[in-house]
């Protein structure tokens, strides 16, 4: 069983005909949309009231968050690329960016125009279960990084703009999230840790000597803290689902539970890395009418997958969670890890 366990996982992971991109001097076709347009500094954003204000439910700002993490990281990954690209931040805003690509950060119930190219495209709808999961993931490791020092000191509180709707299921300050939700922020603070970011990355000017262990100590923080955020944000808005297709609502959980198993193998979240990875992943929502493998404007290989993220969900049910606990027992090892991780980039390249 643990064998057919691994097989369905790294089949179900495995970005299969993905096309391998490489680096380019422009980030127009490797970034998330609009991220050339996205404020770069803290004070790009609202100064009032003594407060850096923050839209998070604005496209273009939401990205600004991840801009200003990426370039307030930057120093600590010079020996991993060009242009920050070796970032493992990077998964973050690109997930974003592809959730605003395909439709998903608009207003499913269509009541508002939020979202839609007729209305306010850059709108990002509280409605959409996306853009409510993807906050945690944007808005908490701001927060936390903010509290970790990443930004050093500054002369401005943050403040967080809340939305129309759903106003206690959110945040809006270092503070307010800190008595809100501490162990989520704990987990976002101990990645962000500057002092941390020194211990990983201390050898980073000179990569004959840098150690693989110590990427893989940031990417198992960073990853702890990415599932936790998913895991606290999953049942809060479950109820947000019920705006979705069957089909989209279905994928979105299958998605969901498979960023367990990726988070298990300590998997590289680089620019690189990720554009490939969402090579496979679909275009557009899914509507009624959907049905795996036979989606007929989808790839074979995206109808594939999502037929394999399906059943590997579940197939995790099923059993209770087992499948999860074999897998995470097998990558419980550096050297299980990078079987897992090389398991993913043979398939990739194949």
């Amino acid at each position: 069983f643990g064998i057919h366990a691994l097989l369905i996982v790294t089949v179900t992971l495995s970005p299969a005909t993905a096309p391998a991109r490489s680096e380019k001097n422009t980030t127009g076709d490797v970034c998330p949309p609009l991220w050339d347009l996205a404020p770069e500094n803290l004070l790009d954003f609202l100064v009032k009231d003594n407060k850096i204000v923050i839209n998070a439910w604005n496209y273009q700002e939401r990205l600004g968050v991840y801009k200003n993490l990426l370039n307030s990281s930057a120093k600590y990954f010079t020996a991993f690329g060009s242009q920050n690209f070796g970032n493992i931040l990077w998964g973050l805003p690109l997930q974003h960016g592809w959730q605003f690509r395909t439709g998903r950060l608009a207003d499913p119930s269509s009541v508002t125009s939020c979202g839609y190219e007729d209305g306010d495209l850059l709108c990002i709808s509280v409605r959409s279960w996306w853009s409510c999961m993807n906050y945690y993931l944007a808005i908490i490791p701001f927060l936390g990084a903010v509290e970790a020092g990443l930004f050093g000191q500054l002369q401005y509180e943050i403040e967080i703009l809340p939305p129309e709707e759903r106003r206690a299921d959110f945040c809006y300050s270092v503070a307010d999230c800190r008595s809100r939700i501490p162990e989520l922020m704990d987990e976002w603070k101990a990645y962000f840790e500057v002092n941390n970011f020194t211990v990983f990355f201390i050898f980073s000017m000179s990569p004959a000597t840098f150690s693989s262990f110590e990427l893989d100590d940031a990417l198992c923080l960073m990853w702890r803290a990415h599932v936790s955020s998913i895991a606290y944000a999953l049942p809060k808005f479950q109820d947000s689902l019920k705006y979705l297709s069957d089909p989209e609502a279905s994928f979105g959980e299958d998605w969901a539970n498979a960023v367990d198993f990726i988070a298990a193998t300590h998997f590289s979240t680089d620019l690189h890395n990720i554009n490939n990875f969402q090579a496979f992943l679909p275009q557009r929502m899914l509507v009624e009418g959907d049905v795996l493998p036979s989606i007929s404007d989808f790839s074979p290989q995206q109808n594939r997958v999502l037929l394999s993220l399906r059943a590997l969900h579940k197939a995790n049910q099923l059993t209770g969670g087992l499948l999860l606990k074999l897998w995470k027992k097998a990558m419980s090892t550096e050297a299980g890890r990078k079987m897992g991780r090389k398991l993913i980039e043979d398939l990739a390249s194949s």
